[in-house]
């Protein structure tokens, strides 16, 4: 086991933890914005989402939703 490996780990869960809340950020968001039922496919269809906040002009959020699942899954690529 290398120094590497829990830095690989710790990376990976902050940012599923990251993703996790910007995507309920998104939603809570969406929810309360007309049409509604974006924020409940959303919920079901995560890509959707940040593409919706992105209509929305919730840019912030939809940029941490993007950066987040990149580093989530470059640090899961990594871990193998």
């Amino acid at each position: 086991m290398s120094l590497r490996d829990p830095i690989v780990v710790a990376i990976a869960i902050l940012s599923c933890a990251l993703l996790l809340i910007a995507h309920v950020s998104i939603i809570a968001a969406l929810a309360t914005r007309s049409p509604r039922w974006r924020a409940l496919v959303a919920f079901v269809v995560p890509p959707l989402a940040p593409y919706w906040a992105m209509r929305e002009k919730l840019r912030g959020r939809a940029a941490t939703w993007i950066a987040s699942a990149v580093l989530y899954v470059i640090a899961r690529i990594a871990a193998r």
